[in-house]
């Protein structure tokens, strides 16, 4: 039986959060500097992509569905960039500017289609451009079913808790991207995504699944979640809800890039729940979104007809 998705065309999803400019230089490796045991990649084209809660956005556009954006951004090339690109890849973007704040930027070194080098550089924006942001947060959740905010740690998000309130009280979905060992801030909201690494800063090592499953239960527990989706890799998704543990496994497959696919699943999510999927289909569709993802290089979106493909295929 042919697998269908629903219609994403009416499906509204907000993305609030940290943005940055991945960057790419390509080239070609032959040899080692004779100034240090290190590879001569020598630059022979460039390129940018929109990263972080932009990346988020800019899958949810992919996929067929509205994407508003709301971060901040300095007054810089890195940031003019960065609204270019977002509004270029059909995202309603409004990115504050601080003056005081310089754009988040990755960069990437490329060589032989392997990533040699990352650099990054970043700074943390004012309070007065976060809070002129969070009034403008008030009046954009009226226009979204789904709320997604996207924590890379970067500042973006210090008025969080306000947030997943303020949404929740007008019964949107919300879904965390989460950063750090401190999930506190994220109270309230529908669902996390950590992946297995940032689950562990939290709840500590699991001995085994059933332990594993007796830490999430309780984070979600203490944190009045409805759900808590863990990204497992190559183990594939595992969902934590109130009456049910629902584990989804993942296709073998060559896993070409992982960055950027944390952004594809909560995207893919968002998307699906914004649709009226149940949180058990968004999940499985997610899972396969990220299958699709990791087999792209760097920051990559994933298509409504590549991920019909995938799903009829399997």
């Amino acid at each position: 039986m042919k697998v269908t998705l629903p219609s994403f065309e009416n499906a509204r999803v907000l993305v609030v959060g940290d943005v940055m400019l991945d960057r790419y230089w390509f080239g070609e490796v032959s040899r080692i500097s004779p100034e240090a045991p290190v590879p001569v990649v020598r630059v022979e084209r460039t390129e940018e992509r929109p990263g972080g809660a932009a990346n988020v956005a800019r899958n949810i556009v992919a996929l067929g569905a509205r994407a508003a954006l709301l971060s901040v951004v300095g007054r810089d090339e890195a940031g003019a960039s960065l609204k270019r690109l977002a509004e270029a890849s059909g995202v309603r973007a409004s990115l504050h500017v601080d003056a005081a704040f310089s754009t988040t930027v990755k960069l990437r070194v490329i060589g032989r289609q392997q990533q040699l080098l990352r650099i990054d550089f970043e700074t943390m924006p004012s309070h007065e451009v976060l809070a002129a942001k969070l009034q403008e947060f008030e009046r954009a959740i009226e226009d979204c079913q789904v709320v997604i905010l996207s924590d890379y740690g970067k500042g973006g998000l210090t008025h969080i808790e306000t947030m997943i309130r303020l949404a929740r009280e007008r019964g949107r979905t919300v879904l965390v991207d989460p950063k750090g060992d401190d999930y506190s801030r994220y109270r309230g909201a529908t669902a996390v995504t950590p992946n297995r690494a940032e689950l562990r800063e939290v709840v500590g090592r699991w001995k085994d699944e059933e332990d594993l499953t007796r830490r999430a239960q309780a984070l979600r527990d203490e944190l009045d979640l409805d759900a808590i989706l863990l990204t497992r890799s190559e183990e594939g998704m595992t969902l934590y809800q109130r009456d049910r543990v629902v584990h989804e496994p993942t296709k073998a497959r060559e896993v070409y890039d992982v960055s950027g696919a944390g952004d594809t699943v909560i995207a893919t999510l968002g998307t699906m729940l914004a649709s009226g999927a149940g949180m058990v289909e968004a999940m499985r569709v997610a899972n396969h979104a990220a299958g699709i993802v990791v087999g792209k290089l760097g920051t990559a979106v994933v298509h409504r007809d590549e991920l019909l493909a995938e799903l009829n295929a399997h």
